[in-house]
């Protein structure tokens, strides 16, 4: 659940400008995690999380590069979550362990793969969408070789 989370909260700071740990809470706790303030605050320092000022004088969360390998951390998770996957045309479909859906999705939207248009997680279900078919192809063959161990990213 924790590293499940902690993916959770990488992904949101990326996507929004987060300001304090009550807004990180609020947008956790829409996302379906049960989270206090004191867990939040944990979960920051052990990612080592800082705060940056943008061009309008806010200052947001983020995840500065070289702090901590969170590559490493997305491949572990989506190790650890995936099970399966089938294409269907353009649409791979993703099994993944019960409850890890939306990490290991958090995990491959890390991977910033260029083919991918965008992930839908469920419970233990990812859908995600892919301009080609030779493309789905690619990213099933990238995620295999992740999944094996062959290959980082």
């Amino acid at each position: 659940m924790k590293v499940g989370r902690q993916a959770k909260i990488i992904e949101l700071i990326g996507r929004y400008e987060v300001e304090t740990q009550e807004e990180l809470c609020d947008l956790l706790n829409r996302e379906g995690y049960d989270v206090t303030q004191a867990t939040v605050s944990r979960d920051i320092r052990e990612l080592k999380l800082t705060k940056v000022m943008h061009a309008d004088g806010k200052q947001c969360y983020k995840a500065l590069p070289g702090h901590v390998d969170y590559s490493q951390k997305y491949i572990n998770i989506f190790r650890d979550g995936y099970i399966s996957m089938d294409m269907a045309q353009n649409i791979l479909v993703i099994k993944t362990a019960s409850g890890m859906a939306m990490a290991v999705a958090a995990s491959i939207d890390a991977f910033h793969f260029k083919e991918i248009v965008g992930c839908i997680a469920g419970d233990d279900t990812i859908m995600i969408a892919i301009r080609t078919v030779d493309d789905c192809l690619e990213v099933m063959k990238r995620l295999w070789d992740i999944a094996e161990g062959r290959r980082e990213k």
